[in-house]
């Protein structure tokens, strides 16, 4: 390790150590079914928003604590994975995990690693440097990780507990805890969209954007990619530097999206105060920014646009697929495409029923098409599915009572965007919307506990001064 990063891991503890207050704990531990102390908040994804969590949990004297990540350690999240663009999309000062501490900002561990004038120069953050950044905060900062576990089943146990079930390699095991917070990002409550004429097609002609993809076998290759949004883009990019014989992007649109209204929400009003909303204005922006889907920027475009053999096809929905001795053929409005491997980057779509952990209580969940309906120039049945989460990021109930025990699993992922804002999928959001959650978090674990804080503020009997009487003399008044 560099002395510039040894000393600054030491500034991030004097830091730390400087804004520690208040130090009084203010938890009991509460014994699980096992006999044993169950956890406070279980976080279940240990990536940059479990990361974040985790951190702002223990600045608020929340220690007993668990991150799980069903990837191996430095795995997680999408930038060592199925993220295919050389850098982040982000302009390279937007703060996020470090929570408003200076020495714990991705700046201020670049300088530490390459020198400021390697700042200075950078242009927008390399996503394999992202990933290292955050492994050093996530072990600087002394966050308990767990890595890979995954996250089977969630059930209510005795005494107001949840019962987590998790495999880790061959064994499973239950973790108990008072609150979970699934910091699942892309996938917490769907998966990734096949478009429906494209789902008879075998795994081995179709992939999405997700999937671990061997580019080097689609050299000299036919490629197809679904969509238009930058995903979609970066894995024609990645075909294309492949070697791929041609690739060809399918856009819905009459004209390829543009405008990226992430950028236009990136001020403070919107994202601390979209969610204190009511429904119909919470609606009204999150359709218009969701239709618009998000944009690509710049060079993320050019990195297709220089390869002559790359081809962009406006207003060419899939309107139906078929396997052929050719290849696969994509009917289109504007004619057919064919190709060797078709990979879509459509997005994800809320189902709930895909993920096996919300079983015990998947048909109980309440969505957006449960508690609004939006005027009929504003409906939009995928948008509808989304999760309606309560003030706290909490699960709701579809029918009250049948599932209460909800109300302690939050979700910090895409799927919180229409009641919250893009807040548990991106950076620009992090550092208002992690303080609301955790803020959520500590509220319930209070009040929780508010028959006993009485109880103790009841026999609070500590002096905080000693008071000592002189001894009477003559010169006293009577």
């Amino acid at each position: 390790m560099s002395d510039a990063l040894t000393q600054l891991e030491a500034d991030v503890r004097a830091d730390l150590a400087m804004i520690a207050h208040p130090h009084a704990a203010w938890l009991e531990p509460k014994i699980g079914p096992d006999g044993n102390a169950a956890l406070d908040v279980l976080i279940v994804g240990a990536g940059q928003s479990g990361i974040a969590i985790g951190f702002g949990l223990m600045r608020s004297r929340v220690g007993n604590i668990l991150l799980l990540d069903k990837a191996e350690e430095g795995m997680e999240g999408p930038w060592r994975t199925y993220a295919r663009m050389p850098t982040l999309r982000s302009p390279k000062d937007y703060t996020g995990p470090d929570l408003d501490i200076p020495s714990l900002t991705y700046q201020s561990w670049h300088e530490a690693r390459f020198g400021e004038e390697s700042w200075q120069q950078l242009g927008l953050i390399l996503r394999e440097h992202w990933a290292e950044y955050l492994l050093w905060l996530r072990r600087t900062i002394g966050l308990p990780v767990r890595n890979g576990c995954e996250l089977l089943e969630i059930a209510p146990a005795a005494d107001g507990l949840l019962a987590a079930r998790v495999k880790r390699a061959d064994a499973i095991e239950v973790l108990y805890a008072r609150k979970i917070v699934l910091a699942t990002g892309q996938e917490g409550m769907g998966g990734w969209m096949i478009p429906e004429p494209l789902r008879q097609l075998p795994s081995s002609l179709v992939a999405t954007v997700a999937d671990d993809i061997d580019f080097e076998k689609l050299r000299g290759k036919r490629v197809a990619v679904i969509g238009a949004g930058a995903s979609a883009f970066d894995n024609a990019a990645t075909a294309l530097e492949a070697g791929a014989a041609e690739v060809h992007l399918l856009c819905r649109r009459a004209q390829i999206q543009v405008i990226q209204p992430y950028r236009w929400l990136t001020f403070r009003g919107f994202l601390r105060h979209l969610s204190d909303l009511d429904d119909a204005w919470r609606w009204r922006f999150m359709r218009t920014i969701l239709e618009m889907r998000e944009g690509f920027p710049q060079p993320t475009y050019d990195r297709c646009a220089r390869h002559a053999n790359f081809m962009l096809h406006e207003g060419a929905p899939v309107d139906a697929a078929r396997e052929t001795g050719n290849g696969v053929e994509l009917q289109t409005p504007r004619g057919t495409v064919t190709a060797d491997f078709v990979i879509c980057g459509t997005g994800i779509d809320m189902n709930f029923a895909a993920r096996g952990e919300l079983s015990n209580f998947v048909g109980n969940i309440a969505t957006w098409a449960d508690r609004y309906q939006p005027p009929d120039n504003e409906r939009n049945a995928r948008l509808g599915r989304f999760p309606y989460l309560a003030d706290d990021y909490a699960f709701t109930e579809r029918i009250a009572g049948e599932t209460p025990w909800i109300s302690d699993i939050h979700l910090f992922a895409i799927a919180s965007t229409m009641s919250f804002g893009p807040s548990g999928s991106s950076i620009n959001a992090m550092t208002t919307a992690v303080p609301k959650l955790v803020h959520g978090l500590t509220r319930g674990l209070f009040r929780a506990d508010v028959a006993r804080h009485w109880a103790s503020l009841s026999a609070y009997d500590v002096p905080q001064a000693v008071v000592t009487r002189p001894a009477r003399n003559s010169g006293e008044l009577q």
